[in-house]
């Protein structure tokens, strides 16, 4: 079966949000594709924050070391392309519509209609990876009821966890841990945490199931030497501090599995939209919610920036109150970029808190080049403004 629409326009009519999912609906899907395709090494990448630019430290060096590997992550920026990574770049159109058809045809027209945005991009993934070495695959918003969690894995990598998609995933910070937590079927990486009950879960996971937990706590301890070549360099790249944690968890699981690398590839390490200057004043990052929040604080507490300008907006499920608090010293004002989509918070409430906490505010216009811009608040907000930027 040949499906006549182009990928593009197959994906285009599939909504990206749904408020319930059907999650037997992935498994009976991921059962038609197994026998069709052949899956390589594979590591599951879930968390709250950190996933991203995880999951790049590690295909990057990986790739450089000379392995085929890829890596899928989501949402993208600017073009569907960017969330599938193979060999070193963006997967090409070409390639999407060859995987597309092949998946299609195996699916047939019902499953393949049926399948949410994310469960059909996951399995396209899979189909565009199949032939090779390492697979990197990172969850969408959940852990045991991810679309991502179909396939089996070598190994799980948990980044760190904290309060978001508490529809989905909980009201508490246990509640979240768990429900990610609950993806494991083998030995894990777990990053450093916020939060001791992250800590606490991982250890029942420990106990109930029998796998190892390699805790990034003891990378200094573990490995002395490679721990101050890795701090040296990532300084010397200019890279935020909580990218230096994630590079400690990426080089974790890579040493976990015995996969070789070379740390000077890290300078090759392209990790765009996390705390990223695409101007000499101005700094982007796609975080989104308070663990997000807590990292760009000390950052700016550690370059000891002065007041800077933030461009924001948020999604409607975001706490945006307590993110602008915590915001608050540090921020000259708030200049808020209008986004499209649904689920932005109502600019009359976003407006309302902006007067309540009284930080100075105004509608996003043009750039000051005597001002410094940090621009936050999602992967929306920082497409709008790149689109903008053009």
């Amino acid at each position: 079966m040949i499906r006549k629409n182009s990928f593009e326009t197959f994906i285009e009519e599939k909504p990206l949000y749904y408020r319930e999912i059907d999650h037997k609906r992935i498994h009976k899907a991921y059962a038609i594709l197994k026998p069709h395709i052949r899956q390589p090494l594979t590591i599951h990448i879930v968390g709250t924050n950190g996933k991203g630019s995880t999951g790049r430290i590690m295909v990057t060096l990986l790739h450089l070391s000379g392995k085929r590997v890829g890596h899928f992550s989501s949402p993208h920026i600017l073009k569907f392309n960017e969330r599938i990574w193979i060999d070193g770049q963006d997967i090409s159109d070409e390639a999407l519509e060859v995987a597309h058809q092949k998946l299609y045809s195996i699916l047939g027209e019902e499953m393949s209609e049926a399948l949410s945005y994310f469960e059909y991009t996951t399995l396209l993934a899979m189909v565009a990876m199949e032939n090779l070495e390492v697979m990197i695959l990172e969850a969408g918003l959940g852990g045991e009821f991810d679309a991502t969690n179909v396939c089996s894995k070598e190994l799980s990598v948990i980044t760190p966890i904290g309060l978001d998609h508490q529809d989905f995933l909980g009201e508490s910070i246990e509640e979240i841990a768990t429900t990610k937590m609950n993806s494991i079927s083998n030995d894990f990486i777990l990053a450093l945490q916020n939060e001791e009950e992250v800590y606490k879960i991982a250890r029942s996971v420990v106990e109930e199931r029998g796998v190892k937990c390699y805790n990034v706590q003891n990378f200094k301890s573990d490995y002395p030497q490679k721990y101050q070549e890795v701090k040296t360099l990532v300084e010397s790249l200019g890279w935020a501090f909580y990218l230096f944690e994630n590079t400690l968890t990426a080089l974790l699981a890579l040493e976990k599995l015995n996969l070789t690398y070379d740390i000077k590839g890290l300078k090759e390490v392209k990790l765009f939209g996390r705390f990223y200057n695409i101007l000499p004043n101005v700094t982007i990052d796609v975080g989104h919610n308070l663990l997000a929040t807590q990292a760009i604080i000390k950052v700016l507490e550690k370059e000891q920036k002065e007041q800077i300008v933030l461009v924001y907006n948020a999604l409607n499920d975001k706490d945006y109150a307590n993110i602008l608090k915590i915001f608050k010293p540090y921020i000259k004002r708030v200049e808020i970029i209008e986004i499209e989509t649904v689920r932005a918070v109502k600019l009359e409430l976003l407006e309302k808190e902006l007067r309540e906490l009284n930080i100075p505010f105004h509608i996003f216009d043009e750039l000051d080049e005597y001002e410094e811009y940090l621009v936050f608040g999602s992967f929306f907000v920082v497409e709008t403004f790149l689109n903008r930027l053009k």
